[in-house]
Order: structure tokens, then C-alpha cells, then sequence
């Protein structure tokens, strides 16, 4: 069964949903599509801006999100630097993808932003030392981000996912059914569940 998974690099909630999607696409032999998208368009799109939710929901939020890193035993630290422009990172994982380090790509650009507190995955300089660290020439892999047709392919997948239904990150289809967030991995096993 086909999971696909819309994330962007900036989102809290899409560190914690790649890693505890991985176990369920291991358990039930799904194969898990990654759709990098840019979430900040997504907002504006439909007129949502995260700092205007009210101050207690925004404390509340951060206490929330140390303890789903406690629950699951994950490195995760609010980044010193946030929010960050992602289009650069995204753009690279399409690269990725075409030179087949996607999954390697992806794991290190979030440990990189989410756990060492490394904002420089915004720019080329970051992307760069990411893609040296998984055995990618830098040079040309930022070269190739920079190409009109990847940054075509961004907004193509930006689109689509609008045109889907997608309004936030982590967003998960399984056929025509919409998961969003973090926490809704119980449902997505019931759906791999019936799918076996």
C-alpha cells in the first residue's frame, strides 16, 4: 500500500511524523512517497500566519512538543532560528531523489535543523555540507538545485498538494484519504491494516 507524505523542512510536526511513520511503513511493507512542498505558500494561501494564534497556545505548543520528544525518545530541540525559509532544502530533496540519496537527504537535513539547531539548511552553504555528509558532490547538487526545472517541480508539487486538499504539514494520503499531522498515525495504521 501507497503512503504519501507532504512534509516541509519547517514544520515541528513533520520531524516527529517522519520518524514514527517509518515504523508503520516497515510493519505493514507500505511504500512511503515523499512530496516535498512548500508549506510557507500553503499559509499564505489560505491566510494563515502561526504567530498570530494566541500567546498561551503558542507556550502551550512548545511544552507539547517536548513531550512527544520525551515519549518517543527523540533529539528534537526548538531550533535557536525559526521560522526558516525552505524552498532551498525542499528544492534539494527533489535533487535527492533523482540521484537516489533521497531518504539519506531527508533524515539528514532534520537532524541537521531539528536536533544540531543548524539553520544554515536554508542556504546553499548548509545544503551543501549536507550533501557532502551523505557522499554527494556539493557542488553540483546545489548547482542542480538551482535549475529552473526543480524549482519548477516545487511549485508543481505545491500546487497539486492545494488542489488535493492539503492546508499543513504533515499531511499523509492513503488513496484518496487525507491524515493530517502528527498524531494521527492510529488511524493510518488502521487504513494499512485493512489494506493488507
Amino acid at each position: 500500500m501507497k503512503i504519501e507524505f507532504f512534509w516541509d523542512i519547517g514544520s515541528t510536526n513533520t520531524y516527529f511524523a517522519l520518524r514514527l511513520i517509518r515504523p508503520l511503513v516497515a510493519r505493514y511493507g507500505a511504500e512511503l512517497v515523499m512530496h516535498p512542498f512548500n508549506l510557507g505558500y500553503v499559509f499564505r494561501y489560505h491566510k494563515y500566519v502561526l504567530a498570530e494564534e494566541p500567546q498561551a497556545k503558542l507556550q502551550n505548543r512548545g511544552r507539547d512538543l517536548r513531550r512527544w520528544a520525551e515519549k518517543y525518545q527523540l533529539g528534537f530541540r526548538m531550533p535557536d532560528t525559526f521560522p526558516i525559509k525552505t524552498s532551498r532544502a525542499l528544492s534539494g530533496a527533489l535533487v535527492a531523489r533523482e540521484l537516489d540519496v533521497e531518504t539519506a537527504y531527508v533524515d539528514r537535513l532534520f537532524t541537521r535543523y531539528w536536533e544540531e539547531n543548524d539553520a544554515s539548511i536554508s542556504e546553499y552553504e548548509g545544503i551543501a555540507r549536507v550533501a557532502n555528509e551523505i557522499e554527494v558532490d556539493p557542488d553540483r547538487f546545489v548547482a542542480r538545485c538551482e535549475d529552473d526545472d526543480i524549482k519548477q517541480q516545487l511549485i508543481d508539487v505545491t500546487q497539486g498538494a492545494l488542489e488535493r486538499g492539503v492546508f499543513g504539514a504533515p499531511s499523509f494520503y492513503i488513496e484518496d484519504e487525507l491524515y493530517w499531522g502528527k498524531d494521527r498515525m492510529e488511524f493510518i495504521e488502521d487504513a494499512l491494516q485493512k489494506g493488507a
